[in-house]
């Protein structure tokens, strides 16, 4: 590429938006009672630092999860498989004041490691939140989180090498307004650069 020269943008230009796209779709547990549990559905979710870990979620303070975080303090963010996404779809359009989530949806709590917001058992991955900061940023107040503790279904594991399968879980991920399964592993990091057999 030459770069003395600079092609026309002749890109559709849009409004300003989260283009960013996929994103995770997870289901975030909270409550510190069985009396106050819920879940959330989230999409605007992701991993900001590794050491120590931490991730946040952003939350509209209108939501109803949203002062059960605030007081508590933690949460635990369940990964979502396809065979969940139309719970986890109705889980983000419903909302926890009107409906008892896990009794609705027939999904399981389960007592975590670190936290006492529930995990949610049918989920294959559960990742155990404690709030660091809560930053209000617009329409979303962001909450920032150290993840304490990671709990994953035995059934990822591979029996020989006990690495770590995640693409056994068919987890899903949103994009512009639709669910999408993730595709097919393609390669591992620093493959680009590994000496060749």
């Amino acid at each position: 590429m030459n770069n003395n020269i600079i092609k026309k943008n002749d890109k559709r230009q849009l409004k300003p938006g989260n283009m960013l796209n996929p994103v995770p779709v997870v289901m975030v547990s909270c409550g510190s009672t069985m009396e106050e549990y819920n879940i959330l559905t989230v999409a605007w979710c992701g991993t900001v630092c590794s050491d120590p870990p931490m991730c946040y979620i952003s939350v509209r303070p209108e939501r109803h999860s949203y002062p059960i975080i605030k007081k508590n303090k933690e949460f635990v963010i369940n990964l979502v498989p396809s065979s969940l996404t139309e719970i986890s779809d109705w889980c983000g359009v419903r909302s926890g004041k009107k409906f008892n989530k896990f009794l609705e949806t027939n999904l399981t709590p389960v007592k975590g490691q670190k936290v006492q917001a529930p995990l949610i058992y049918e989920s294959p991955v559960n990742l155990e939140c404690v709030v660091k900061e809560i930053i209000p940023l617009g329409s979303h107040d962001m909450f920032l989180a150290e993840i304490v503790a990671v709990n994953v279904d035995d059934n990822l594991f591979d029996k020989k090498t006990k690495e770590m399968r995640l693409e056994r879980a068919n987890l899903i991920a949103y994009s512009n307004g639709h669910y999408y399964n993730l595709g097919k592993i393609i390669n591992k990091f620093g493959f680009s650069v590994q000496k060749k057999k």
